[in-house]
């Protein structure tokens, strides 16, 4: 029997790495460093009416759906575990770490009446849902009972940072450094398909409970959605179906810069401009002339005599160049913390760059330790990094 993976669509809704993913009946949640977490509809891939939810400061590291499906958790470097519902999106309890430390995991029980967290001081706090009563356990307990190996599956060239079970336990899927997402037969220990279609490190996965779909995240900033099949014409047959996501038409997969008029035509329709299709074909307006607009020209040039409609187009344009910007930064030049564009970078006793203002805020709390090590700051002392500051100015005013 061949085994096939088949792309349904991709979602390109945040704005920094893909952290991790959950699947439950009937919703996707997506969470990343850009302090959000996404949920959209497993029927349509549409997102939710009340997404992307925030709450958290900092980048947010893992989420999983309770076996009930009513509740979302996730969890941030910002030491809080947060209980979502799925019906409103209102968060429901914020559970903050007893150490303060960055929690970069959060799993339900099976039967959903406890939450477990597990932060980077190497503890994991359980959760009880009736009394939120805590139990700390240490990651260092011995193990009470023993295991074998199975298998070594050594398909990927590079570390490996995420893996997933199917529901029913048959099939396995990795996620890598070397970009790649692989298929697994457990019960054989045999690669059954190598997926390439993402441009950087895949760094999330997950099965959904009830079908043999999956979705992998990446560093792209990407979701991309699977189903399996065995290869034959019935079990493909759906896949013929025009599934995409708010994001998944074909002009988001370039670069705003890089679009062609066609792909102009097929934005403004998207976002409900379809009234102006014809006035910008006229004007041979492509992606790189589009987020040159200005009020003036569209006055003038475009005979747009609506100040509304005018006010609606140029702030579409304004969240296009900032993608654009988004899209293009350095990740030096980013804060580890915020996951922003740093103003005042500084060097902190770990060796690394940050933003000053999150750094303060970071070691003017008990846990001293470094956000991206977790070791002890020897020092609090904060040293300016003049020559990155240059190298950003320069940057910025080159864009």
């Amino acid at each position: 029997m061949v085994i096939m993976a088949s792309l349904l669509c991709s979602l390109q809704d945040h704005r920094d790495d893909v952290n991790c993913l959950a699947l439950s009946d009937r919703f996707l949640a997506s969470c990343s460093g850009d302090k959000t977490v996404r949920v959209y509809s497993c029927e349509d891939f549409r997102e939710l009416r009340f997404s992307p939810l925030r709450a958290h400061a900092y980048g947010v590291h893992c989420c999983c759906f309770s076996s009930c499906g009513r509740y979302l958790a996730s969890c941030s470097t910002d030491a809080r575990t947060i209980l979502w519902s799925t019906c409103t999106g209102a968060a429901v309890a914020a559970l903050e770490h007893p150490a303060r430390a960055p929690v970069r995991v959060c799993a339900f029980s099976p039967d959903a009446r406890s939450l477990l967290s597990g932060a980077c001081d190497g503890t994991v706090a359980v959760w009880d849902d009736n009394r939120l009563r805590i139990w700390i356990i240490s990651q260092h307990a011995t193990a009470g009972y023993e295991m074998s190996l199975l298998y070594t599956l050594s398909a990927q060239s590079a570390p490996v940072l995420c893996c997933a079970f199917s529901f029913d336990g048959q099939l396995l899927v990795s996620g890598s450094v070397d970009k790649t997402v692989t298929v697994y037969d457990v019960n054989h220990g045999e690669l059954l398909h190598t997926l390439t279609q993402h441009d950087r490190y895949v760094t999330a996965c997950a099965f959904s409970p009830c079908m043999l779909m999956f979705a992998s995240g990446s560093m792209d900033k990407t979701v991309n959605i699977w189903r399996i099949g065995d290869g034959n014409a019935e079990a493909s047959e759906p896949l013929k179906m025009s599934v995409q996501g708010r994001k998944s038409l074909g002009y988001s997969r370039t670069l705003v810069s890089d679009w062609s008029e066609e792909d102009v035509s097929e934005w403004l329709c998207d976002e409900g401009f379809e009234a102006l299709v014809d006035t910008f074909r006229a004007h041979n307006i492509d992606g790189a002339e589009l987020i040159s607009l200005n009020t003036e020209t569209l006055t003038t040039e475009f005979n747009i005599e609506s100040v509304g409609l005018r006010g609606r187009v140029l702030r579409k344009i304004k969240d296009l160049r900032s993608s654009l910007m988004d899209s293009d930064v350095p990740d030096e030049f980013l804060c580890p913390i915020t996951r922003e564009l740093m103003k005042d970078p500084v060097i902190a006793a770990d060796g690394f760059s940050y933003e000053r203002e999150a750094m303060e805020s970071w070691i003017n709390t008990p846990n001293r330790s470094s956000p991206m090590t977790n070791l002890p700051l020897q020092t609090t002392l904060l040293t300016a990094n003049r020559s990155l500051k240059t190298a950003i100015q320069r940057w910025k005013s080159s864009h």
